[in-house]
This record gives C-alpha cells, sequence and structure tokens, in this order.
C-alpha cells in the first residue's frame, strides 16, 4: 500500500506541543502557551524545576523508609544560547535517563532544544516524562491522562472477552452503541459506518463522532474510506478489524497509535489509498 510521509505533522505536532503548554502552565502557574513553548523550556530551568518536583514526590513517599533523593542542581538565572543553559538542559536529560530511565531512543540532544533542531524529539520526550513521573503522583498532561482512560478501556473488554489481549470484533456483529443489546436469536446490526456526504459546518461544541464526520467529509471521492464507530471513541478502518481509539483534545481529534498519538488528518493521510496517492 502507498505510504507518504505526514502532510500534516505540523498539527499533530502543534497538538501535543499546546497540550505540553497548558500542562506546565497548570503544574507552574507560568505564561506558558503553544507560541512560547520554546521559550520557556531554552535555558532548562523549567525542565529541571520539574525534575525536582517529581523528585520532590519521590521523597514524600520514600519518607518513611527515611531514604531521599538529591534534588537537581541547576542555574536559574541562566541566559538562553549559554554554556550555563546548556548545562541545565544537559542535566535534565541526564537524569531523565538515570532517574526515570527513558531510554536514548526517546530523550532529546541539546541542540535539539537549543537550535531548535528537532522540536518533535523535544515533544515526545517530555510526554514520556509526563507518563513516568505521573506513576509519582505528579500531574500528567491531558494526553497521558487519555492514555490511562483507554488503557483501563482495553482492561476492561479484556476482563468481559476472557484472556484475550485485544477485542473480539466481528463486521456485522458490533452495535452502533455499547449500550445496544442484541440477542442471539435476532440478526445483530451492523456497526455505524461513517459517510458524511453533505458539508458540515465547524462549531466548538462538537461531539467526538461529529468532528470524525466533519474530518471524513473534506473527501469527496465516490467511495470514501470506510470507518465505522464500534462504541463511543472506538472505530475501525479501511479492511482493519482492530479497533483503534480516538479521543478529542480541544480541537483535535487525536488516534491512539501503538505508543503514541497522531491527528485523525495526519492518520488518514497515511491509510487512506486516496490521500496517500493525492
Amino acid at each position: 500500500k502507498s505510504v507518504k510521509p505526514f502532510k500534516t505533522k505540523d498539527e499533530y505536532l502543534y497538538a501535543m506541543k499546546e497540550d505540553l503548554a497548558e500542562w506546565f502552565h497548570d503544574l507552574y502557574n507560568l505564561p506558558v502557551t503553544v507560541d512560547n513553548f520554546f521559550e520557556h523550556l531554552d535555558n532548562g530551568t523549567l525542565l529541571c524545576k520539574h525534575a525536582n518536583t517529581i523528585l520532590k514526590n519521590t521523597n514524600t513517599a520514600a519518607a518513611a523508609a527515611a531514604t531521599t533523593t538529591t534534588t537537581l542542581t541547576y542555574r536559574n538565572s541562566a541566559q538562553i544560547g549559554t554554556f550555563q543553559a546548556r548545562d541545565n538542559i544537559s542535566t535534565f536529560i541526564a537524569w531523565c535517563r538515570s532517574f526515570l530511565g527513558i531510554p536514548d531512543t526517546i530523550l532529546f540532544e541539546t541542540e535539539d532544544l537549543v537550535s531548535r533542531k528537532n522540536e518533535r524529539n523535544v515533544v515526545l520526550c517530555l510526554l514520556e516524562v509526563g507518563r513516568r513521573g505521573s506513576k509519582f503522583g505528579v500531574l500528567a498532561p491531558q494526553l497521558v491522562q487519555l492514555e490511562k482512560e483507554i488503557d483501563d478501556e482495553i482492561a476492561s473488554m479484556t476482563r468481559t472477552n476472557g484472556h484475550s489481549n485485544t477485542p473480539k470484533l466481528q463486521r456485522s456483529g458490533s452495535a452502533a452503541s455499547s449500550n445496544n443489546s442484541v440477542s442471539k436469536a435476532s440478526k445483530p446490526a451492523p456497526p455505524e459506518k461513517i459517510i458524511a456526504k453533505k458539508p458540515v459546518i465547524e462549531v466548538d461544541m462538537l461531539s467526538l463522532d461529529e468532528m470524525v464526520r466533519l474530518i471524513l467529509s473534506r473527501c469527496r471521492c465516490e467511495h470514501q474510506y470506510p470507518m465505522i464507530r464500534l462504541s463511543e471513541g472506538r472505530y475501525t478502518y479501511g479492511d482493519n478489524l482492530t479497533p483503534i481509539f480516538m479521543r478529542v483534545l480541544r480541537r483535535h481529534v487525536m488516534v491512539r497509535t501503538g505508543g503514541g498519538w497522531d491527528t485523525l488528518e495526519s492518520f488518514l493521510d497515511r491509510h487512506d489509498p486516496c490521500r496517500c496517492n493525492s
């Protein structure tokens, strides 16, 4: 199958950066926005401050055992682009590796942040920091909270379906809503195939399913790429019977893909043959 690079990679990076900006704002009451996000990280002080927040929670949990973890020492007044700023960032990266156990494949390099050489690496690493920090009771980014929600949903379905690791799916055996029950004697209703043939007005208060329909409606092909709603936030696509999970993050429809996230537009760019060939 033809696969092309992300056409909407800026959008999915923007969505994650927006989430991280709000996360830092909520944690430290700083005027961090998606537009000035990297400006607040450039000298490394906020990164080291967050590391110490996690360490403080760790020390609180370990107080009964009379053990403490040394906090990070950093230069709070380091100027952007200076040796001190680079040293702060390097200290944070080394701490991520040694304390949080984040592998080098996920870590970013100092120049990725200082020179903005690879913003994507920085964003993905900070999401991982959010995941691992949440285990110590530190507030997690919204995307990480959504991951926990999906993991709990999968665990619940696994218990319901027995020992299977994935939900059992049948093309014609799942109702459009998980609240619908079908007796064995009756013919099961097919899942709801999403085809939006008419333009939809984009507003702020759309449900997840309405947002999915809106995005699919932008394709004017005679045969639209099939996407079937199994239940709230759970869909199949194309000929693939394995479900994907979607959630709304502000104005973005996010798709859970393996260990990370993608926007629905970017996901379709990689899987819809029409978009791949355009």
